[in-house]
């Protein structure tokens, strides 16, 4: 079974900058790392393998230090990496980026399965695995938490559905985002490291594509854009109230009401 995993590089920390111009963040060139929901698709990705046997591949989508996430999946046990890099790809929201990806792994595949992380901690919309796969044409599931069985032509997986934990079987090939209790990842290999020939990661730009009208990517193909960015306020005005169990309950209840918390 050849699979591959979606991933991306997010900043190391939560004290990121915003451009005040474009809204877009400004994405440091070191002091990242690899997206802490995609170490949970990356494992079960190499489970599988151990499983069925085939390939696992990689792909992100980012500036060109985004290889170093690349790299580190190698040394965790990927076979190969993708990199989508061009500036025509900068500045893209949700679709764009989605759509994108979906370019990407037509070159880079064809794949028999598809595995994201739930969501980034940069932008944390949890929408383009989903979107990814309508471009592709493929179906999906997100929030999956146990990967059960994969037979011919199918994968049955669990999925936490809010209310209620669903048993899907889902046909082949097919693309699935997986919650962070669904496994507990490996680290990296030194010796891996140390093995690894730089070419297993190739990167891709625009012109490889099959589709490559600039209108459809980047800023240009974001139907959605950030107005305004700003910090929230901060305040350390407090109101202290005493008295007896009721009373607090009814000035509390008072206090909440006021300030239009309920």
């Amino acid at each position: 079974m050849d699979i591959l995993v979606c991933v991306k590089q997010v900043p190391g920390s939560s004290n990121v900058k915003v451009d005040g111009k474009t809204g877009l963040l400004i994405r440091p060139k070191k002091g990242n790392k690899l997206n802490p929901y995609d170490l949970y698709a990356l494992e079960a990705a190499l489970e599988i393998r151990q499983k069925t046997g085939g390939k696992v591949a990689v792909l992100t989508m980012g500036p060109p230090q985004a290889k170093e996430a690349l790299e580190e999946c190698v040394w965790m046990g990927c076979d190969e990496g993708f990199l989508l890099t061009d500036r025509a790809f900068g500045g893209a929201d949700v679709l764009a980026t989605s759509y994108t990806i979906s370019q990407g792994i037509r070159k880079a595949g064809p794949f028999d399965l598809i595995i994201c992380g739930k969501q980034t901690t940069d932008g944390d919309t949890a929408q383009v695995g989903a979107e990814t796969a309508e471009h592709l044409g493929i179906p999906h599931l997100s929030n999956v938490i146990r990967v059960r069985d994969i037979a011919e032509g199918h994968i049955t997986v669990d999925a936490n559905q809010e209310n209620m934990i669903v048993t899907v079987r889902i046909a082949l090939p097919c693309l699935i985002c997986m919650e962070s209790e669904v496994n507990t990842p490996r680290l990296p290999s030194y010796r891996r490291k140390k093995a690894t020939d730089e070419s297993v990661i190739k990167s891709f730009t625009l012109e490889d594509f099959e589709d490559r009208d600039p209108s459809h990517y980047g800023l240009k193909g974001s139907p959605t854009q950030v107005q305004k960015v700003y910090p929230p306020e901060k305040s350390s005005s407090r109101t202290m109230v005493e008295g007896t169990s009721s009373e607090l309950s009814e000035k509390l209840y008072s206090l909440l009401s006021e300030k239009k918390f309920i």
